[in-house]
């Protein structure tokens, strides 16, 4: 009996798992990364002509085998705005990373000397970036780590602080994303 109803129960949870996964994609504004669902219930739904300036602060460095988690929510957060009609043009994102997190800025080459692996997150920065997204190492960690401006990744940009760069996006009127 026992057997039958952990089946049932492992059964359920896989179909409910693969409905999920189908709601569940990437786009419309980065192809590759930054899943979220594709139609949610809201409360308080968004017209579409919303503008955000936000600022993302990553200090966390992520693992040598995926990107890192809180790059992919720039792309995450592109997205699902893109599928409830909030266009990109409408979302200035910027990412500013200190800490152990800036070793995920680096170039493959010298990421790969450090950890024997290309850089998980040059692609993901690619995209972001591509999609206007502006990315800033704070100088302060850089100098730090050992990390020269010729080490990072093309279109990271360099602040004298991760201090600093938030204050400057505040005084652009970025608000900081809590997450």
């Amino acid at each position: 009996m026992f057997l039958k109803m952990l089946a049932a129960v492992l059964f359920l949870s896989g179909s409910m798992m693969t409905l999920a996964a189908e709601k569940f994609s990437t786009g419309p504004i980065i192809k590759d990364f930054g899943p979220a669902f594709d139609a949610v219930q809201q409360t308080y739904p968004l017209a579409g002509n919303e503008r955000f300036k936000v600022a993302f602060d990553v200090a966390n460095q992520g693992t040598q085998e995926a990107p890192n988690r809180q790059f992919i929510s720039l792309a995450r957060f592109l997205n699902m705005h893109g599928k409830v009609g909030v266009p990109a043009e409408n979302i200035q994102l910027a990412l500013v990373v200190h800490g152990k997190a800036s070793f995920d800025l680096l170039r493959d080459e010298i990421y790969d000397e450090k950890y024997l692996v290309n850089n998980p997150n040059t692609q993901l920065l690619q995209a972001l970036m591509d999609a206007g997204v502006k990315v800033a190492i704070c100088a302060q960690s850089a100098a730090f780590m050992g990390i020269e401006n010729k080490d990072l990744l093309p279109g990271v940009e360099v602040a004298l602080s991760a201090m600093t760069k938030h204050a400057q996006l505040q005084q652009q009127g970025y608000t900081l994303n809590p997450f």
